[in-house]
């Protein structure tokens, strides 16, 4: 799917209803930081009772060309928004039958990032409900944004969020977050957070010891890439999930890997990911080794 120039796009689900449009305003905004590609994707089920007309008769064949004239127009709506947003994006669109997870799986092959609303996981038949969200960070290829808030700045200087657990997904993670910042003019907070034991550990100061090697290592090098990010890296006790989640409120962005130590072969998604894609308060950026 990539362009004639090698661009991968941003891929970004777009939601029929014109009032949820956070995820398609973030990933134009983010398509033009990046200088990339923007790629709108419509994705069309089995027809339900909320496309129901009273001038639509239930035949299969009727109720198949309703839904493609609502998609048409919800892309056509949805090209206007960003052209006005952002006229210099170079914008492409799909109209695709089968279940949203499922496209945008298949769209994300190609894709440099993927980019999906959130209700707060709570609505279903939407783009932007759990039954999307969960499976499509679990599987893609690629890097999947939630934008269940708009980016915001309520302390300064802005900064972005990466969790840190020294696995491999961390390390892309940290990756990810490094150029998000930098994109931003961003600060940087990365963030190990150690959770004792039930059963509690016979030197904790080794344990937390343990967890600054981990972290200094993993952010190692990175700061030559990126030399106007500032980083700040921290040791915090506690869950995972309350930590990232609250140090997500005051961030731009909150960055994890899709899975990390601890995780069991054939989960879908690793708690710690699945927990702050629930209470998270900004974008939440998930990115697989």
């Amino acid at each position: 799917m990539a362009g004639a120039d090698g661009r991968r796009p941003i891929v970004v689900g777009v939601d029929p209803d014109p009032s949820k449009r956070l995820a398609l305003a973030w990933a134009a905004d983010e398509a033009d930081r990046r200088r990339l590609p923007l790629r709108l994707v419509h994705a069309q089920g089995v027809p339900t009772g909320g496309y129901r007309s009273g001038e639509t008769r239930p035949s299969w064949e009727e109720w198949n060309q309703a839904l493609h004239e609502l998609g048409d127009q919800v892309l056509k709506e949805a090209v206007a928004f960003v052209r006005s947003r952002h006229p210099e994006v170079e914008v492409s669109t799909l109209l695709a039958e089968g279940e949203p997870a499922w496209v945008l799986r298949q769209e994300a092959r190609g894709a440099a990032l993927v980019v999906v609303g959130s209700w707060h996981l709570s609505r279903r038949r939407e783009m932007s409900s759990s039954s999307v969200i969960l499976p499509l960070t679990a599987h893609a290829p690629c890097p999947v944004a939630v934008v269940p808030e708009p980016e915001h700045v309520t302390q300064q200087p802005a900064y972005f969020v990466v969790g840190v657990d020294g696995s491999p997904h961390a390390a892309a993670a940290v990756d990810v977050a490094f150029e998000e910042a930098a994109l931003r003019g961003a600060h940087l907070r990365a963030l190990y957070v150690w959770h004792p034991p039930l059963l509690g550990v016979l030197d904790e100061d080794a344990a937390v010891r343990e967890c600054r090697r981990l972290l200094s290592e993993t952010v190692a090098g990175r700061t030559a890439t990126y030399p106007d990010v500032e980083l700040h890296h921290e040791v915090v006790r506690g869950h995972p999930v309350q930590v990232l989640a609250e140090a997500s409120e005051h961030a731009l962005g909150l960055v994890v890997g899709t899975r990390g130590h601890g995780g069991f072969t054939g989960m879908l998604l690793g708690s710690v990911s699945q927990g702050v894609l629930h209470h998270a308060g900004c974008p939440v950026i998930t990115v697989p080794a």
